[in-house]
């Protein structure tokens, strides 16, 4: 049995991003996968929102449920574990004097080799310890002639206002605009998904940062470590509600444009003008309000501008109204402020008095009259921490270590361990990575939407409703008056690169697989008409591959298989209009509902196999899964969840999670290895790779655990 021609037609990944303005503005959806992904984010974000907060009835249940939304926080931050607490190694650089001032330049690591450059903003004349503001910077670089200054020159302002009325004030650099330039562009402009996979957002780094900082502060004399408040604006603005959220040294919280909820984000779009610093990888599946309670009882002030493009009115107004709930439960609604001033994202006079009122009422006591302006007393050289940059310094590659990944085991001693790190891996790949999967799993029902027989073969397609809102389609090939076929071989369709195109028959022969647009060149040579639809929303004049389906036929003839394809979501009939950067972006609106694409296939191909077990002429059939790719990576997941397939003939499956396929919190758990031993156990399993050398794990757990050697063959290809 083999059938080559074939299954190079059939994989990979073909992603276009959902175009956000259709969203934004309303208009029509620019075709059919648009519209169903549309509807898709708007239920799933619908779905959030509508349980976020929704079981705090009491002030009894917010107390018992605040310590465990902060440890989900720590999680969601990639904090859990906390990093090691070690030496700050703080070393003041310089200072500078003004006449109601004095600047003192230094740094401090956060971690090991993460230095965080600062500006330590100190009254004159100082006699007690007096009240300190954290002041966390948004996105101000300042870089001249390839020098950065880091942010902190963009928000002295603040840092010499809260000095000259009485105030310690620290301004922090960001890793991504410090003086030593980091990344948080990771998802949102480079591609790098591993990111999602390692658990990582720089919005760990920065809330650690900040922690990192209280600690500082409390170690110098002239601070008050009971008055300790914090604010920022744009990304300072959410650092300040992170680390609000994980230290309770935090008094009084004044962030500024920096918070609204998942709607505007994923259904509205804003997403797009926002980098990776914004968001916690959301495993928990929250809305944003109830980061924004976890202040409470505090004195918390949210500031925002009625006209913000990127923190929309409406979705601030959503955020306060259910975080006042939380702060009247507590009796605490005089302590929850709303400011909301004329102008776009903008850092203006109108937002920055009220912040210092708020923090003059509730870290001093008072309410003056604020006749002074905040203005800018430095030039940027003046404030510059390093004069070069340390040698051992890790901000650029921060990415690589911060959140530790799980280590590689050891190959199990017996049976009984084997189980254990199995069930446990199965425990936390279901809690912590596929998370937002839905709950329902009722096998789909098949709906056929033709069938045809022409030339001795019979094709066919059907529809099944993945999850609401995902509706895809399924396609079948076989000989025409097959009867008992011996097995159905299901491959997922995608995007690859295009190659020569030769034999190969499913779970027994190297196997070459096709994207959706060579299978569909494939197919037109003689089923043009029953594919129009599928013409029709993708290339309508993609020429026939009839030299392809001649050698495809005449397999098939003599041959007992069922060959069947699924299009997941964003492939075929369901794929999104727009260029590479909607496609990140639309990647980016999964990761905030708690999902990834990749995840989000996995489900699509356990439900295909449902829905194929659901056909009464092929419940019984032995079933194979054939994927490339990061789809292997994600047919040999679904195959985890889904008991009783034949096998799994996976090609150029990648060899970690760092190169794909992108789950949340996957390297915390295990990596690519580790799942091929986990299905070698349940089923077949054959790779075709480049390196088989980097496949030696599934290798001794089989030999160790007495499998049957066929159980895991890996493959060397060309």
């Amino acid at each position: 049995m083999k059938l080559h021609a074939f299954f190079r037609l059939l994989l990979a990944l073909a992603i276009a991003a959902l175009n956000v303005a259709h969203a934004a503005t309303g208009s029509s959806p620019a075709n059919t996968g648009d519209q169903m992904l549309a509807e898709y984010f708007r239920a799933e974000t619908e779905k959030l929102s509508e349980r976020c907060l929704a079981d705090i009835k009491s002030p009894d249940d917010w107390k018992a449920q605040r310590e465990r939304y902060r440890q989900q926080l720590f999680d969601m931050m990639g904090l859990s574990p906390l990093p090691e607490r070690g030496d700050l190694k703080a070393v003041i650089t310089g200072r500078i004097e003004h006449d109601a001032l004095t600047v003192e330049k230094l740094h401090f690591q956060a971690v090991p080799g993460l230095y965080i450059t600062a500006n330590l903003y100190l009254p004159k004349g100082l006699t007690k310890p007096v009240p300190t503001i954290l002041y966390v910077c948004g996105h101000g670089p300042v870089i001249t002639n390839k020098v950065s200054y880091g942010n902190k020159v963009s928000y002295q302002h603040h840092g010499a206002w809260f000095a000259r009325n009485g105030y310690v004030c620290l301004i922090i650099d960001t890793v991504q605009w410090g003086e030593i330039l980091g990344a948080h562009h990771g998802t949102y402009r480079d591609g790098a998904w591993w990111w999602n996979a390692r658990g990582y957002t720089p919005a760990g780094v920065e809330a650690w940062s900040a922690i990192r900082a209280l600690d500082y502060l409390s170690t110098r004399s002239e601070v008050d470590t009971n008055r300790f408040g914090i604010t920022g604006r744009s990304g300072g603005g959410a650092y300040s509600w992170f680390t609000a959220a994980l230290d309770d040294r935090v008094k009084v919280i004044a962030p500024v444009a920096g918070i609204t909820d998942l709607h505007n984000h994923v259904v509205d779009g804003t997403v797009e003008g926002h980098c990776d610093c914004m968001f916690f990888l959301n495993t928990f599946r929250w809305d944003y309000p109830l980061l924004a309670a976890l202040a409470a009882p505090r004195p918390l002030l949210l500031v925002n501008t009625d006209s913000d493009n990127i923190f929309p009115l409406d979705g601030v107004m959503r955020t306060h109204a259910k975080v006042r709930h939380i702060y009247g439960l507590l009796g605490a609604t005089n302590q929850l402020g709303l400011v909301l001033g004329p102008g776009p994202h903008k850092d203006t006079q109108d937002l920055q008095v009220p912040v210092f009122r708020w923090f003059n009422k509730y870290l001093k006591g008072e309410d003056p009259v604020i006749e002074m302006a905040a203005t800018k007393l430095f030039t940027p050289q003046q404030l510059k921490v390093f004069e070069s940059i340390p040698g051992d310094a890790i901000n650029t590659n921060i990415q690589s270590s911060f959140v530790p990944v799980a280590q590689a085991p050891a190959v199990p001693s017996s049976a009984e361990t084997w189980n254990k790190q199995r069930d446990a891996w199965l425990t936390e790949l279901k809690a912590k990575c596929f998370g937002g999967w839905p709950e329902d799993s009722t096998p789909p029902v098949l709906e056929k939407r033709f069938s045809v027989a022409r030339n001795g073969l019979r094709f066919q397609a059907f529809d099944f409703d993945s999850q609401p809102n995902v509706r895809l389609r399924l396609y079948t090939l076989q000989r025409a008056n097959l009867r008992k076929p011996e097995r159905v071989v299901l491959g997922v369709l995608g995007q690859a690169p295009r190659r020569s195109q030769t034999n190969a028959v499913a779970g027994t022969k190297p196997t070459a697989l096709p994207e959706f647009e060579n299978w569909l060149a494939t197919m037109k040579s003689d089923f043009a008409g029953e594919l129009a639809e599928e013409l029709a929303a993708t290339t309508p004049a993609l020429a026939p591959d009839t030299k392809a389906f001649q050698s495809l036929r005449q397999q098939l003839r003599t041959n007992s298989t069922v060959l069947a394809w699924l299009a997941p979501r964003g492939v075929g009939l369901t794929a999104w209009s727009g260029n590479d950067t909607k496609q990140r972006h639309l990647r980016r609106r999964f990761m905030l509902l708690g999902q990834t694409l990749d995840g989000m296939r996995v489900w699509d191909i356990r439900r295909a196999t449902q829905a194929v077990r659901s056909a009464k002429d092929w419940r019984t059939t032995p079933l194979w899964l054939q994927a490339e790719g990061a789809l292997a990576g994600d047919a040999l997941h679904a195959a985890l969840f889904e008991p009783g397939l034949a096998g799994l003939d996976l090609w150029r499956l990648p060899v970690s999670h760092q190169r794909g396929p992108d789950y949340l919190n996957v390297l915390r758990v295990l990596d690519v290895p580790q799942a091929v031993a986990m299905a070698a156990e349940r089923c077949s399993v054959r790779l075709h790779q480049t390196e088989p050398q980097s496949w030696a794990y599934p290798t001794r757990v089989a030999s160790a655990l007495g499998w049957d050697g066929k159980r895991f063959v890996c493959e060397r290809e060309p």
